[in-house]
């Protein structure tokens, strides 16, 4: 019986067929889902904005991961200064189609992660 080979897409060859291997492949590390948060939830738009989260992302990995975001359509950015350029950052429809996934997260937190933070109402007005 032949093996069945990962997909490959615009981004490179996936390591599985699996959706979630496929998610975590796309938002699956420390910091991105953070990043999405942020944009989501909290309104931060501009990179310093961002990198002053109360994770400390460092500002190297930041940037990487905002190019894999805008790489993957899940974060645009648009200029709001040209000298120097620099640029706000906002998700796509792509990008805030991950709003039930984080509020999931939210929900699995309080249940099962004692002293976790209760979010704000605004925050869970999605639910």
């Amino acid at each position: 019986m032949a093996k069945r080979q990962p997909r490959k897409t615009g981004g490179g060859c996936k390591r599985s067929l699996c959706p979630i291997a496929n998610v975590l492949d796309l938002v699956g590390d420390k910091w991105t889902l953070l990043i999405v948060r942020d944009l989501l939830f909290i309104g931060k738009r501009r990179y310093q904005e961002l990198a002053d989260s109360p994770e400390h992302i460092p500002t190297n990995i930041l940037a990487d991961r905002l190019k894999r975001l805008e790489k993957e359509d899940l974060v645009a950015k648009a200029p709001y200064q040209t000298n120097p350029v620099r640029y706000a950052y906002s998700l796509t429809p792509k990008g805030a189609d991950l709003k039930p996934v984080l509020l999931a997260m939210v929900t699995w937190s309080g249940k099962h992660v004692p002293g976790a933070r209760k979010p704000p109402a605004k925050f869970l007005k999605g639910m």
